[in-house]
């Protein structure tokens, strides 16, 4: 080792101070704490933009479920049923029985305004929210390709023969259509009087808002209530649709297929006879709370009352206005 600079061999070999080795860390978790923050904050903006999203998405796709049922409500195939009698009282919209069907579905649409009342088909509706129905047939033929029948269900058949047993009866309505839930009755004819007529499965949908999508989750959602084989079934469709107010237009001074007014409660039943367009109010909120988020607006759907919620959920107002196009067309003169 002689000839060796001992002091220069050391002074090479020297690491860092622990004053430097603490700044180091220091700066380390600095420069970390802050890519956290950042990664942590891209976390919340996306969950939140998804958030954002579904919510419009969900609030347009129910917007877009009314619209296209409601567009169809009152058909019938070639059946004119504004040429029936009212029935004496507004029906039960949840009603199952042929006999009760055929005494309604004239009222192409029928509603119960703020849930005055809670149909028996209808479960766990939300306070202060519109119920709206829609009455009519499919738009297929039962047995044309991806057309469903349902055995049991009712059916609806009318006919164009002029032969005096479909037309000329003294009951002239009752053999002008048929309903049932026996496909075998479905037995009238087309306009030669040979072959035998189309019929279609007969729809009566019952839409609203109910608190939960599953039993105490706490979501509210648009459901429908279904007509089938065995009475009616409750549907999912939406969730997060936490509000439906819904105003009717009414064709009674002019009677040429468009509104003249529009209520939310029409008086009776001509009343409800008299509808060719609808308002759609519909309020959608995200699934899940905005954290650090309170919401201090106040949303007015259509002519209600405005509300406020001061909770953390985002919202989003929709509306619409859907002509229905099968009773006001057959009020063109």
């Amino acid at each position: 080792m002689s000839g060796v600079n001992m002091k220069a061999v050391n002074k090479n070999n020297s690491g860092f101070s622990l004053i430097e080795l603490m700044v180091s860390v220091a700066l380390g978790l600095i420069i970390l704490t802050a890519l956290f923050i950042i990664f942590v904050g891209n976390i919340r903006s996306r969950g939140e933009i998804e958030k954002a999203s579904q919510q419009i998405e969900n609030g347009r796709y129910a917007i877009q479920l009314l619209t296209d049922d409601l567009r169809l409500a009152g058909f019938f195939a070639e059946f004119d049923s504004s040429l029936m009698a009212s029935p004496g009282a507004l029906p039960d919209v949840c009603a199952t029985a042929v006999s009760d069907l055929k005494n309604s579905f004239m009222l192409h649409v029928q509603g119960i305004d703020n849930g005055a009342t809670t149909p028996s088909c209808v479960a766990d509706l939300k306070a202060d929210t519109d119920i709206v129905v829609v009455r009519r047939a499919s738009t297929c033929a039962a047995g044309a390709a991806g057309c469903e029948e349902v055995a049991g269900a009712p059916h609806f058949q009318s006919s164009l023969c002029s032969n005096s047993n479909e037309l000329d009866h003294p009951t002239y309505l009752d053999h002008h259509f048929k309903l049932s839930a026996s496909t075998a009755d479905l037995t009238l004819k087309k306009r030669d009087c040979a072959t035998a007529a189309a019929y279609y499965r007969y729809r009566t949908h019952v839409y609203f808002i109910a608190n939960n999508n599953e039993s105490g989750d706490g979501i509210p959602t648009l459901k429908r209530a279904e007509l089938g084989a065995a009475g009616f079934s409750v549907v999912p469709l939406v969730e997060g649709i936490e509000d439906l107010q819904i105003e009717y237009g009414l064709d009674k001074a002019t009677v040429d297929g468009a509104p003249d007014s529009y209520t939310a409660t029409p008086a009776g039943i001509d009343d409800w006879r008299t509808i060719v367009a609808v308002k759609i109010g519909l309020l959608a909120r995200n699934t899940e709370k905005t954290q650090g988020y309170t919401d201090s607006k106040t949303y007015t759907l259509l002519s209600n009352a405005a509300t406020s919620y001061a909770d953390g959920y985002k919202r989003h107002a929709f509306q619409s206005t859907v002509r229905l196009n099968n009773p006001s067309g057959r009020r063109v003169p």
